[in-house]
């Protein structure tokens, strides 16, 4: 149902109900009646309101007919001649106009024939005592049947006397003996015709009249209530009726016409048989009981046009030839009768219904649609972006304002299924004890949003400040299209479910879903956690009614059906009190302290679950989110002082843990919930150990830990680690009891480094320690069969191998984030049950953590980077394309990222110690660089360490000892053997000699550490990130701010990081020129930063190509050309030209050539052409003619680039043509690319003619363009292909003018052309003598006839 407008409602608001409204199609609620004119009598208003005609005549108007008669036959409507005045000439004689307009009479009337009257009897009024005679009405008339009243078969056929004709026209004698002649004929013909004959009648009138005017005859067929009386008695005197079939027409109509109104029915058909003594039913209104029929039977033939979707109560997608009962409810709607089910169009029209029950129902199917979500495959488009589209959240928040509670908790239920996936968050659950699996992405949407350019100078603070601003600016439903939770959050949901829970106190379902609303609301950011904090009285809510520290004890009976959820314990709010801290430490803070969240844990830790009074599954559940919240509170450095209260309770349960072995090979139904209880306890003793290893360095209060009240704990859990590993071959025990192992293991890695740094432990007992866990448990592990079949399953396992694996759901819409979980993953998947990703990635970090300490124990470990399945996966993993960042994927990948970082980690360490190393040094190197470019937001640090000690190590690069340099040197001498043109181009600055690849490549391998240097300095502005994030990875708890990771728009570096000095110092001078400044020279350390960022990426493309291939070759060449738009004579450098010079040979080969695309959009650059224009600006002033400069300028001039570049050399920038001196010797590009296909813009031909005519373009000045130039003319005015006049003549002109230039050497050139030629002095070779047939067109077109008289070469 529409809302009505309100007080203070803006003009917006009011044409949006009108569109609304106009949508909708409903009736209006008010209808405008016209009176009659009480002065100007029943008439006056109609009379008024009537268009006069321009001509004055006598016409009758009818009422309820239209002016124009419509035609039997369709047509095209015609023009009226009187609807507009006609077109008069000055210079018309008015007597001829009046004579044409006003015809005489007899042009109408041919014949008149008076009508006799002779026998007529002359009838005298009846004498009243009225002053005047009584009006006489049509209604009066007994033998003729009104206008539209319903009228018996029986009746017409049977008969005596017509009801319309009445032959008074015909004279006297034989009027009703043709009255009777023509109502006998169409009595007859009307029995002579069956039912399909009248139907085919029907169809066959249908196609010849206005569908206007059938309309309108239809119209006519009501009648009141006394006619329909009067019609009654009239039928009960007829006898005879013919069959059964009763016909409904309209009596006022021609026989012909009356076809159109002949309804057959049968009382068979009829679902109920009227009677007699039915009241009201002796007349039967056939077409009200239509609806009580059998429905056909849905359409059966699959067609290729789509249909509606429907729905059943369930949320299920009904198949559109199902063939369903009634009795199922799903047909009742108007559209498409004969199908079940109900579309979503009249599901939201049923939730705007005024009966409870139906509005209930309607948010029920809807949140059930939003539930299943799956129907990409049987669907169009997605069914949620439909649904949000047509403001389905709104409806939503609408509804949840309901005073009805039905109506409220099915909104509830639907926004829950719209937002939350509870395997969404089962998976993360279960990754929670995973390495830094605590910290997750926050639920923001990923949308690319237009940022000023002034903007990127802002700091990250005052960017976030004015987003915040500009989101508080938009309205709701502009904020909800792009992140539907911002959305809610502005709607000031989370003040409307605190009312649901405090007041309505709803049933427990309701309670859930909303629980899981505001969990998934706290996982959107840390500024969602802090809406969520400062709601007044929604936390106190929640921890006082759902975290009571007393409840009723028959909770936990068998069989006990709980009608309210309020007074006891749920683990369901201790959760989204533990998503809530995760915000921020400050939130910790608040809900320890405040809120009095310390005593709940004290409460539910201390007491066994075994011992809650609750259902044993929510039990184990509640104890489980209590030490989860407790873990995310060590994680800050908070709630140490419960770690001392509650010691006995945690060496009690340390002390049990072996118990889960028998409990596992039982089987029990709760053995799942005691692992992950389990697993709970020693991830909060692994940040506990964090937090108290770094009490020294802080030299901290009481508040915080000392290592030796942690230390003690240790032996028990690296027992219980023995007796599990012992379990790895019992394939079902070990998928049980793995993620209790994964956290021993990560425990232990955390345990040793921390041990290592306290000044009280003795450093040889800590070394033993570790020299006898790697002989007594890691090395024995380590030649286990299963920790070999772990191996191999990395690549059936890996996200990078696998992108399906990861990619977001098909239904998934971009403003709900969500983790596309639905159904659950795979076990062969990342997350899977099978997955091997989060054992092997513990056991890595307790390698490195080991050999991090003992440097001796590192060749023990030698054998995991021998590992087959391991080389293979690694193998695999860097030479897959760049991942595709979303919220699905990012997750997943963050933590295949820490196995491949680990990986590093220890060959970074074998690389100095192992002498057999260098076979895996080149694989882990492509490895390195790929993860460099794809490591996300909150891994600044693992970016920060490969850059350190693994991108420009020169053991990872043994090309650089084993001959590499050599080896290119070898490679250009091949090259230069064959046609391939590997030639490097000079300089202005002829002052240094040139160098080959190889000098390049040993000089670049050298200098090493300074090109690390240089990298690292320019990623300073990743320094903020970069502390949080080394706050994280190295237990610095007391550092932590949050625990949700910074959001995701992509890698922490670019794909072309490579370049990014070059690119920094380009945006720098760029930067400055456009404030005004000019940077006349550069200082000595920037032209270093410039050969250092050449000398690597020359590095890269010789020895580590691949690792570059996400980066397209015209992007390369874009950031080259950086180098000569960056001050004056930057590229006159000796080293940046020789560098540059090398790499453009690179770039110039054959297959990187094929690869250029200048047309294509490039990364980070808004527009080549644009780019072009300002390096041939620079050309044109600092350029000194120098060859390489020129080569730069002519690689985009390729006949298969846009000819726009073309048209700006040639038409705009013809001064360069003076000075682009690039010899044909030493051009590295073959000048086919520039000729072939022969030119076809007639406007660039022109100006290729035109320079050379006018000796703007030269051999001696461009050689290379001079060639193109006079290829294309040459091909262009010897062309025979037919083409437009305009072309023909230009070609032809273009002919007549070369004949006849002066310049005899550019005319042979022209003329003559005959193919190119590298090895020729031109760059092209010429006939001896024209060819016949272009010496036959040059003479037919110059107007030669003698043969003897055409030109020829001389030698």
């Amino acid at each position: 149902m529409l809302s009505r407008p309100k007080p203070g409602e803006s003009e917006a608001d009011l044409l949006h109900f009108q569109n609304q409204f106009l949508a909708a199609r409903a009736s209006p609620a008010v209808t405008i009646v016209k009176k009659a004119d009480k002065r100007k009598g029943e008439e006056g208003s109609t009379d008024a309101e009537r268009p006069r005609l321009q001509d004055s005549k006598d016409v009758v108007m009818l009422d309820d007919f239209p002016d124009i008669l419509p035609a039997l036959t369709p047509a095209p409507p015609k023009k009226s001649k009187i609807k507009s005045a006609s077109v008069h000439f000055e210079d018309e004689d008015p007597e001829e106009r009046l004579e044409r307009h006003d015809q005489h009479i007899t042009a109408v009337f041919s014949k008149i024939i008076e009508r006799d009257t002779s026998a007529v009897a002359v009838t005298i009024p009846v004498p009243t005592g009225d002053p005047f005679p009584r009006t006489f009405h049509r209604s009066e008339i007994k033998s003729e049947v009104r206008l539209g009243a319903p009228v018996l078969a029986s009746d017409i056929l049977t008969s005596q006397w017509p009801c319309l004709i009445t032959g008074e026209g015909l004279g006297s004698q034989k009027s009703e003996q043709e009255a009777q002649a023509i109502h006998r004929e169409n009595l007859e013909k009307l029995r002579s015709m069956s039912e399909e004959e009248i139907l085919q009648e029907q169809e066959r009138l249908l196609a010849q009249l206005d569908s206007s005017l059938v309309a309108f005859l239809k119209s006519r067929r009501g009648g009141n209530e006394g006619q329909k009386k009067e019609l009654k008695m009239e039928q009960n005197r007829l006898e005879e009726f013919v069959g059964k079939e009763r016909i409904v027409f309209s009596s006022s109509l021609p026989w012909k016409v009356r076809l159109l109104f002949l309804f057959p029915y049968k009382d068979d058909d009829l679902p109920v048989k009227p009677r007699k003594e039915w009241i009201h039913m002796d007349n039967v209104e056939f077409e009200k009981l239509e609806w009580m029929k059998d429905l056909p039977s849905p359409r059966q033939k699959k067609t290729k046009k789509g249909m509606q979707a429907r729905f059943s109560l369930k949320g299920e997608l009904i198949p559109a030839d199902a063939d369903l009962p009634t009795h199922l409810g799903l047909h009742h709607h108007g559209e498409e009768a004969e199908r079940a089910g109900y579309s979503l169009r009249e599901l939201f029209h049923l939730s705007r219904s005024q009966v409870t029950q139906q509005r209930t129902l309607a948010l029920q199917v809807l949140g059930r649609i939003a539930r299943a979500g799956e129907f990409a495959s049987s669907l169009k488009g997605s069914i949620l972006r439909l649904l949000l589209d047509a403001g389905f959240l709104f409806l939503l928040r609408f509804s949840l304002d309901d005073t009805v509670d039905n109506v409220m908790a099915a909104s509830v239920g639907a926004l829950r299924a719209l937002l939350v996936s509870l395997d969404d968050e089962k998976y993360l659950d279960w990754t929670f004890s995973w390495y830094q699996g605590m910290a997750a992405f926050p639920f923001v949407p990923n949308t690319e949003e237009e940022e000023e350019e002034e903007e990127e100078e802002l700091n990250v603070t005052e960017k976030s400040q004015d987003k915040k601003l500009k989101d508080e600016n938009k309205p709701d439903p502009d904020v909800a299209r792009y992140d539907v939770v911002k959305g809610l959050l502005k709607t000031r949901i989370q003040h409307r479910l605190r009312y649901i829970l405090e007041v309505v106190r709803p049933v427990p379902t309701v309670v859930l879903d909303i629980l899981h609303i505001l969990t998934h609301i706290a996982r959107h950011s840390s500024e969602a956690c802090s809406q969520l904090l400062d709601c007044p009285r929604l936390i106190e809510t929640i921890v006082r009614e759902f975290l009571p520290t007393r409840w009723d004890p028959q909770v936990a009976e068998p069989g006990c059906l709980l009608t309210s959820l309020h007074g006891v314990a749920c683990a369901t709010a201790m959760k989204f009190i533990r998503v809530l801290a995760s915000g921020g430490r400050n939130a910790t803070a608040r809900l320890l302290n405040k809120f009095e969240m310390k005593s709940r844990l004290s409460r539910f830790i201390a007491e066994d679950p075994l011992d809650l009074l609750l259902p044993r599954e929510e039990a184990i559940r509640l104890s489980t989110e209590a030490f989860r919240l407790w873990t995310v509170a060590a994680g800050y450095g908070q709630a140490c002082d419960l770690y001392r209260d509650l010691y006995p309770v945690l060496v009690r349960i340390l002390q049990s843990l072996p118990e889960l072995l028998s409990t596992c090979r039982g089987k029990s139904p709760l053995t799942e919930l005691s692992v992950q209880r389990a697993t709970a306890v020693v991830t909060l003793l692994i940040h506990v150990t964090q937090t108290a290893g770094y009490t020294v360095e802080l030299q901290a209060n009481s508040v915080y830990l000392m290592w030796n009240q942690v230390s003690g704990l240790q032996p028990f859990l690296e027992t219980s680690l023995k007796k599990f590993l012992q379990e790895i071959s019992q394939t079902e025990t070990w998928h049980t009891l793995q993620p209790l192992t994964t956290t021993y293991m990560i425990y232990l890695g955390v345990y040793y480094s921390a041990c290592s740094q306290q000044p009280s432990v003795n450093p040889i007992d800590c070394l033993e320690e570790l020299e006898r866990l790697t002989s007594e448990v890691l090395q024995p592990l380590l030649s286990q069969p299963a920790i070999h079949s772990m191996w191999d399953l990395l690549r059936a396992c890996s996200a990078l191998c696998n992108p399906l694996s990861c990619s977001p759901a098909p239904e998934s819409v971009f403003s709900i984030a969500s983790l596309s979980c639905t159904g659950g993953k795979p076990p062969l998947s990342l997350v899977g049950s099978k997955s091997p990703f989060p054992f092997l990635t513990a056991l890595l970090f307790l390698i490195n953590s080991i050999t991090h300490i003992h440097k001796g124990l590192t060749s023990k470990y030698s054998s995991v980077l021998g590992f087959r399945g391991l080389k293979d996966y690694l193998h695999h993993s860097w030479q897959t394309g760049p991942p595709s960042v979303t919220p699905s994927s990012a997750w997943i990948l963050r933590h295949e990222y820490h196995l491949q970082y680990f990986v590093l980690a220890l060959a970074r360490r074998m690389a100095g110690t192992c002498p057999d190393y260098a076979q895996h040094a080149s694989l882990h190197h492509c490895v390195a660089m790929a993860l460099l470019s794809r490591l996300l937001p909150g891994s600044e640090h693992l970016a920060y360490e490969v850059l350190l000690d693994l991108a420009f190590n020169p053991e990872f690069l043994p090309e650089g000892k084993a001959g590499g340099p050599e080896a290119a040197d070898f490679s250009d001498i091949l090259h230069l053997g064959t046609s391939a043109k590997l030639a490097q181009p000079g300089s202005a600055a002829a002052f240094f000699s040139k160098a080959t690849r190889g000098a390049l490549l040993r000089e670049a391998y050298q200098n090493l550490p300074f090109i690390r240097s240089c990298y690292l300095s320019h990623f300073v502005h990743l320094q903020p990130t970069l502390m949080r994030s080394q706050a994280s990875y190295q237990g610095r708890n007391y550092l932590i701010q949050s625990m949700l990771l910074p959001e995701v728009k992509g890698p922490i570096l670019p794909s072309d990081w490579p370049f990014f000095p070059l690119i920094s110092l380009y945006n720098r001078v760029t930067n400055a020129e456009t404030r005004g400044a000019v940077l006349n020279s550069l200082p000595l350390d920037l032209v270093n930063t410039v050969t250092w960022n050449l000398q690597w990426v020359l590095l890269l493309e010789t020895w580590r190509a691949k690792t570059l291939q996400s980066i397209p070759t015209a992007a390369k060449l874009a950031r080259l050309m950086c180098v000569f738009l960056t001050g004056s004579d930057l590229f006159l450098e000796a080293p940046i030209h020789r560098y540059t010079a090398a790499l453009l040979s690179v770039y110039c080969q054959p297959k990187a050539l094929d690869s250029v695309n200048l047309d294509a959009p490039l990364p980070g650059l808004a527009s080549f052409h644009d780019l072009y224009i300002s390096l041939l600006e620079q050309f044109e002033g600092v350029s000194f003619g120098d060859p390489l400069f020129g080569v730069f300028v002519l690689l985009p001039l390729q006949k298969r680039f846009s000819v726009h570049l073309r048209l700006s050399v040639f038409g705009e920038h013809t001064s360069i043509l003076h000075v682009l001196g690039v010899p044909l010797q030493q051009f590295p590009v073959p000048l086919e690319r520039y000729t072939s296909p022969p030119e076809d813009n007639l406007n660039l031909l022109r100006l290729y003619f035109r320079t050379l005519v006018t000796g703007a373009l030269r051999h001696t000045w461009c050689p290379v363009l001079y060639v193109v130039a006079v290829a294309h003319v040459n091909s262009f005015i010897f062309s025979q292909d037919s083409r437009t006049q305009e072309t023909d003549a230009a070609r032809k002109s273009m002919l007549r003018k070369t004949w006849l230039l002066v310049d005899e050497t550019l005319k042979k050139h022209l003329l003559y052309y005959r193919l190119l030629n590298a090895e020729s002095p031109l760059g092209f070779d010429l006939y001896e003598q024209l060819p016949p047939m272009r010496l036959k067109y040059l003479q037919m077109v110059t107007q030669k006839e003698n043969k003897e008289n055409a030109p020829a070469l001389v030698s």
